[in-house]
């Protein structure tokens, strides 16, 4: 009867474990991958399944491989193996697909980590009240990749302020112009 109330408390179970294991608290491990403490803990009791995207999240933030990341997979009920028309070529199984979201997401805050590997910008917008922020996109990248960003940028902005300054391609030299 506790199953139907409770369908993935076997998985919850074992979220719970690997995080106490590792000894991190619920805001820690929320705060990692971006979810409300109080979804973490609904998906720890068992009461709701996490996403497709928010379990490949935990299973990274815990570093769970191969067998026991596919073990929490099949828990959450996203295996493949009872489904007939699995048409996944052999050794395509472990393969993460990304969506590509067209959607623009304005952020109004932004956070740069940089250190001697590289840049991170972390994107925001304002959650409700002060101080509470909500990231929508973080982005990766190499010191030179960083520099050159900030030269496109800069570059992008001085045109629009200066509309005047456009840059053209010179005229096409004639063969009669040239004596």
């Amino acid at each position: 009867m506790t199953e139907n109330i409770l369908p993935f408390s076997s998985l919850g179970t074992r979220l719970k474990a690997i995080r106490e294991k590792l000894r991190e608290s619920l805001s820690e491990v929320s705060g990692a991958v971006e979810i409300d403490e109080k979804d973490l803990e609904l998906i720890e009791t068992g009461r709701d399944r996490p996403s497709e995207d928010v379990l490949m999240l935990l299973i990274s933030h815990f570093k769970i491989r191969d067998s026991a990341a596919a073990e929490l997979w099949q828990l959450a009920g996203y295996d493949k193996a009872n489904n007939s028309d699995d048409s996944t070529p052999t050794g395509a199984k472990n393969t993460l697909m990304v969506m590509i979201d067209p959607r623009i997401m304005y952020s109004d805050n932004i956070e740069v980590l940089a250190n001697q590997q590289g840049v991170v910008l972390n994107f925001s917008q304002t959650n409700g009240g002060p101080g509470q922020m909500l990231t929508i996109a973080k982005i990766g990248m190499s010191k030179d990749q960083a520099k050159t960003v900030m030269g496109v940028l800069h570059q992008t902005l001085y045109e629009m302020d200066n509309p005047s300054i456009r840059r053209q391609l010179p005229p096409p030299k004639n063969s009669s112009d040239q004596k």
